[in-house]
């Protein structure tokens, strides 16, 4: 069965201003910590169950299709630090229940699929299950970022079942093909090595790059389609 890969922690490398440092009072944050560690197992339970969901489809898959249309699957706790930094920049307090109502990735997975098309397959058999509420879909492949980023994320609310009862909780899905979270992971590392504002001149490559790959993930897509229809008309 395929596990959860390494934790994507791209909220780890954000780096709080001098501006936002000062209003890190050791009250505020040390209570930002406690109220982190309160609700600190409740999210991990929560990614729990959802890659445990996804990992169920994917078997499934491999059992009736003979392929897996996820890659892989990695997961993510926002960290204290990137919490409050994100509360600052909203202009919110960091009380627990601000955090939990404001903040909907603070329990994040991304899942990178074969083609194109498992990302919907994935996204729709996922959102079709019961227990699962979908509360925000951002579809950045058909509707790409100006930057050229392409990727599916979904916002779903799951319970998730304690001792002392149930609580309902936000994960954030990011789903992309191989080639989208290849373009998605260089931009990234490339933008925090260079922390100046990047040229114009650049930013028209990254883009042009973006253009690029999206069109051989179209293209590997057609080929499988196509040859997906030579095996089943040859099973006929």
């Amino acid at each position: 069965m395929l596990k959860a890969q390494k934790k994507f922690g791209i909220e780890e490398l954000e780096e709080l201003s001098s501006s936002e440092m000062a209003k890190l009072t050791p009250n505020k944050f040390g209570q930002l910590l406690k109220d982190y560690f309160t609700i600190q197992n409740v999210y991990s339970a929560a990614i729990k169950e959802m890659s445990t969901k996804l990992e169920i489809l994917d078997s499934e898959f491999h059992f009736r299709y003979k392929r897996n249309p996820i890659h892989n699957i990695q997961t993510r706790l926002k960290s204290p630090q990137s919490i409050f930094n994100k509360l600052l920049k909203k202009g919110l307090d960091s009380d627990i229940k601000t955090i939990t109502e404001s903040i909907t990735d603070i329990a994040g997975i991304r899942v990178i699929c074969q083609y194109i098309d498992d990302i919907y397959t994935i996204a729709d058999l996922l959102t079709n299950q019961d227990d699962v509420t979908v509360v925000k879909v951002s579809d950045y492949i058909k509707r790409p970022k100006e930057n050229g980023y392409r990727s599916l994320h979904l916002v779903v609310n799951v319970p998730v079942f304690l001792s002392d009862g149930k609580e309902n909780v936000n994960v954030e899905i990011q789903i992309r093909t191989i080639a989208m979270d290849y373009w998605a992971s260089l931009e990234h590392e490339l933008k925090y090595k260079n922390p100046e504002e990047v040229p114009a001149e650049m930013k028209a490559k990254l883009l042009e790059c973006a253009e690029t790959i999206a069109e051989t993930d179209r293209k590997m897509q057609d080929i499988y389609r196509a040859l997906s229809k030579l095996h089943n008309n040859g099973e006929e």
